[in-house]
């Protein structure tokens, strides 16, 4: 039985301001370092038996697994699949807004030039079911619209539970296959 390791990037300033972040390349507030590098001495105390970090091409994402790398001494490899989700016209728009709310239960719209739902499950499935059928352990460093498609891999979920599933800056998830 293997494990994958799955982490969410530090925060960003657009984390702070509540806005949508997406595909836009932001970058990670002086906290989001200091998480990041919190997780990776976690990390090492820990002793995870992780092979490789995977991570996004998002600066904010590869921020975050160069800091657990230089503090775990794993090697990492920028995996574009990674990238979070192309939210069309509602990047920078608030998370909470109640349009974007009933958007995301509409997992074949593309947002008027974003990717849909739908696109993105099959990106990250795709890696996770080469990922399952490597004798390597990873931990995968991305965004919070990767972990919805990461969870609905491997647990049953609603419509409506995959649109408000999420998980904190730099916390943990660990899944067995």
């Amino acid at each position: 039985m293997g494990t994958l390791y799955f982490t969410r990037h530090g925060q960003t300033v657009w984390n702070v301001e509540n806005k949508i972040c997406g595909a836009t390349d932001i970058a990670l507030t002086e906290l989001g370092h200091q998480q990041a590098i919190a997780l990776g001495r976690q990390l090492a105390a820990e002793r995870l038996p992780i092979d490789e970090i995977l991570y996004s091409p998002l600066i904010r994402a590869a921020e975050t697994a160069r800091h657990i790398s230089e503090e775990t001494g794993i090697p990492r490899r920028m995996e574009p699949r990674l990238m979070e989700q192309n939210f069309g016209r509602y990047e920078s728009t608030p998370r909470d807004g109640q349009e974007f709310r009933i958007a995301k239960a509409h997992f074949v719209d593309h947002y008027d030039g974003g990717e849909t739902m739908m696109q993105l499950c099959q990106r990250i499935y795709n890696l996770l079911d080469e990922i399952r059928t490597s004798d390597r352990t990873y931990l995968l460093v991305a965004h919070n619209g990767i972990s919805r498609a990461v969870q609905s891999y491997f647990y049953d979920m609603t419509n409506e539970e995959f649109a408000s599933f999420g998980i904190r800056n730099c916390e943990v998830r660990t899944y067995t296959w």
